[in-house]
């Protein structure tokens, strides 16, 4: 029996558990009335299970919100579109998430929306299309255009050296798996190092220094490595403490995944005298309206505030711990250390809005971020082969399709990543698409948001309506 048609008896037993004692209040039921209710209600939870997106969105197994109406554009196929809602409502039906929020914009304009599931199953608070995610390594982006922004302005250059800012980083070492102590960096980092990952810093888990990070309060004492909201002390002071600690290659030598963008923001704010999350709001996140977009959550939003879940060892989704592992402390932590590597919290129409500017060339709705030609430099590939041989790429903060058929269903010249928490985001400006999945769930073995991507391109069919 398909998914979607499960629980029939349950629904028609609870549908039936509201007909009424009388039809009319005051109304003694007679046999005749309640006959015809019982005939009503027995043909609308057949409806029900026959219809997959009736079935969920009355609430029995994967409650959802949706905008009415987002399929209706020209070159769209709207029964193919809906193919996402039967994988949506499978993926909550069968306990592989939680729930999730589902949104594509075409041409700026809503394609597809959908919120399915849970923000929180224990207290049965359904997903709703404004629910606010961790979205982690998804804050990258964000950072990434904040250095850009300031080579538009001319306070530092790609090949500048990190030490420039940061002197601390006047002198790193190395070491590689297998050597038996660390040697003296060939050359300094520099700010293109850092945007493209190839700075040789890791996230210091790496077996042979893990160690020596975990001594430092880094790699395996951050959570997985990446974690900083539970920090009391400014990022730029763990920044300078990090540079005494060995990188895993040498600089410009490979594509390594790691604090870059950390040590980015730190720079961000040296540069601009402004604390990280005051430079992202007054350049970024208020110029596009991103007004869900913040490092912490607000008081006044927790009751919007996803919790997070994980995959166990039978790939089933349940709660995850309390703590840098599980649920965090983006609510209730010190606020005090702003990661531009994986800090933010946001929505799906707030990170699409973000980049709808980078698709728009720099712009949205009359607010400048950035000139065209800066997010055509960031969007291309700038690594070569160091991050891989199979027709990918990495540019100044995203991965980069090369080769149609590199990355499913992309086209050539499309760019985006993703969050440790599940969440993925894809941006191609042939298809003019934006593409965002949000959900919480770490660690996820899902695939969900990987098949949701290929069923927004599967929808594009010419002249279709």
């Amino acid at each position: 029996m398909p998914h979607h048609a499960r629980g029939n008896q349950r629904i028609v037993d609870a549908l039936l558990k509201t007909v009424p004692a009388g039809i009319v209040a005051g109304m003694t039921p007679s046999n005749y009335s309640r006959s015809l209710w019982r005939g009503l209600v027995v043909a609308l939870g057949n409806m029900l299970v026959a219809t997959p997106s009736l079935h969920a969105q009355a609430g029995f197994a994967a409650p959802v919100s949706r905008t009415p109406g987002a399929a209706s554009m020209p070159g769209v196929s709207a029964a193919r579109l809906a193919r996402i809602d039967s994988l949506l409502d499978g993926a909550v039906t069968d306990n592989a998430i939680m729930g999730a929020v589902a949104l594509v914009f075409r041409d700026g304009k809503v394609m597809y929306e959908r919120a399915v599931g849970y923000a929180d199953r224990e207290s049965n608070r359904r997903m709703t299309s404004d629910a606010i995610f961790r979205i982690a390594s998804q804050s990258k982006a964000l950072t990434s255009v904040a250095i850009l922004s300031l080579v538009e302005q001319g306070k530092l250059s790609l090949d500048d050296r990190v030490s420039r800012f940061i002197p601390a980083f006047a002198t790193t070492t190395v070491q590689t798996t297998g050597a038996p102590s660390a040697v003296a960096a060939k050359r300094q980092v520099t700010i293109r190092d850092l945007l493209t990952h190839t700075s040789g810093a890791s996230y210091g888990t790496d077996a042979h220094v893990a160690a020596q990070y975990r001594a430092k309060d880094l790699g395996p004492a951050a959570g997985w490595g990446w974690y900083f909201a539970d920090k009391s002390e400014p990022i730029c002071t763990t920044i300078d403490r990090l540079a005494s600690l060995p990188f895993v290659q040498q600089p410009g030598e490979a594509f390594v995944y790691g604090y870059n963008t950390d040590i980015l923001g730190c720079v961000v704010e040296r540069v601009s005298g402004l604390a990280l999350d005051e430079f992202f709001r007054a350049r970024i996140t208020a110029p596009l309206r991103m007004n869900d977009t913040y490092f912490y959550v607000p008081d006044a939003k927790r009751a919007r505030f996803t919790t997070v879940y994980m995959s166990d060892s039978l790939r089933h989704s349940v709660r995850a711990p309390d703590g840098a592992r599980g649920q965090g402390h983006y609510a209730d932590g010190p606020r005090v250390s702003f990661s531009g590597g994986a800090g933010l919290v946001s929505t799906a129409r707030d990170y699409a809005r973000f980049l709808q500017m980078m698709l728009n060339g720099g712009v949205l709705e009359g607010a400048r971020i950035l000139a065209p030609r800066t997010v055509d430099v960031m969007s291309s590939n700038q690594t070569g082969t160091l991050f891989s041989t199979d027709g990918r790429g990495f540019g100044l903060g995203f991965s980069t399709v090369d080769r149609l058929g590199a990355d499913g269903f992309r086209s050539v010249g499309s760019y985006g990543w993703g969050g440790a928490y599940g969440s993925s985001y894809a941006v191609d400006p042939k298809e003019r698409l934006v593409i965002v999945f949000m959900m919480q769930q770490l660690p996820n073995s899902s695939d969900v948001g990987a098949r949701f991507v290929n069923l927004v391109y599967q929808s594009l069919i010419p002249n279709a309506r």
